[in-house]
């Protein structure tokens, strides 16, 4: 549970079961490291599933990877302890899972670049002059995919997208250059390659996280999912592909800078947002201020080597801190 409070509250719910109830950080790195399990979902939202995936991966457990921030802040040494520990990381969200999917069998000397999808999210066709009236309702209101405020909030402004460039670099080993976005909003292809040969591959299926997940799960097999709607292309009937307008969602360039920056210009990009976004959810940040703030500090911060979890902590805490200073609201607990 997150809290003490939350803990006793269910101890009480579920007294005279035999069941042990933990709570917080150290409580969550106890359920990644239980000495029965072989996978752990790793779903925490934010900066704060950073440490018990870690841990997890150092016991030996395999990964489903459903925390895009965990990659992002910490993707070198995160990959380094998968590699040492000689453990998988099974991607779950929907266009790393297709990503996945469509490399499977497949030499990765063959790849010439992935191509992440996009919604393009509700404001994809609202004019640059109407940003700064967009209330939280309406950011919360996704055209296609049902999910948590956080991240339907990174939807809306492409950080989300920003986000998954670069996980993507840390979960398949690809230089920047090798990584495309497309807006894609019927939200039927959930993401492609593209090999040597010019043969672009994709996955489709609706937008329903249940395939992903279930995917990940029973990898290598696959589970059974009667109870969804199959893919109709002739009810589809139309499939539209544009660019990103980088304009009117800088987040998306603002993502593409950080990871070529890299040391821990990427764990500043992340925290500056996940507390603009709580300001934005809070009503204390309006959402065209969200990019203006995060280019603010990216420009402001000191970007250093990441050599150990420490130094993408100590990022991770400058920028919470200097949000807090623009803005007035402490920083969420990492």
């Amino acid at each position: 549970m997150a809290t003490p409070e939350l803990a006793r509250e269910l101890g009480t719910a579920l007294r005279g079961e035999r069941v042990e109830i933990v709570h917080g950080i150290e409580g969550a790195i106890a359920v990644a490291t239980h000495s029965e399990s072989t996978f752990v979902m790793s779903s925490m939202v934010g900066a704060m599933g950073l440490r018990p995936t870690l841990a997890a991966i150092k016991t030996g457990k395999d990964v489903g990877f459903a925390n895009k921030e965990v990659l992002v802040i910490a993707g070198e040494l995160v990959t380094a302890a998968v590699r040492e520990h000689r453990v998988r990381l099974l991607p779950v969200d929907s266009e790393h899972n297709a990503i996945f999917q469509c490399l499977e069998g497949r030499g990765r000397e063959h790849l010439r670049r992935i191509i992440l999808t996009a919604s393009g999210g509700p404001f994809r066709e609202l004019p640059a002059d109407r940003f700064a009236s967009i209330t939280v309702e309406q950011a919360l209101n996704h055209p296609t995919w049902r999910m948590g405020n956080k991240i339907t909030i990174d939807s809306a402004t492409l950080m989300n997208k920003g986000l998954e460039v670069i996980e993507a670099r840390w979960l398949f080993d690809l230089a920047a250059a090798q990584i495309s976005v497309v807006i894609h909003p019927q939200s039927v292809i959930h993401s492609m390659v593209e090999m040597i040969d010019g043969s672009v591959i994709a996955e489709m299926a609706i937008p329903d996280m249940a395939i992903p997940v279930a995917y990940a799960l029973a990898y290598p097999d696959r589970l059974p999912l009667d109870h969804l709607k199959p893919l109709s292309l002739a009810e589809s009937s139309r499939l539209t592909f544009e660019e990103p307008d980088l304009q009117r969602f800088p987040c998306l360039r603002l993502a593409f800078e950080a990871l070529a920056a890299g040391h821990t210009m990427p764990a500043c990009l992340n925290a500056a947002n996940e507390e603009l976004v709580a300001g934005f959810l809070d009503g204390r940040v309006r959402f065209v201020d969200i990019p203006r703030h995060i280019e603010d500090l990216m420009l402001r911060h000191a970007n250093a080597p990441a050599r150990t979890l420490e130094d993408l902590l100590e990022a991770d805490g400058w920028a919470r801190a200097a949000v807090h200073e623009l803005i007035g609201q402490k920083p969420a607990a990492a």
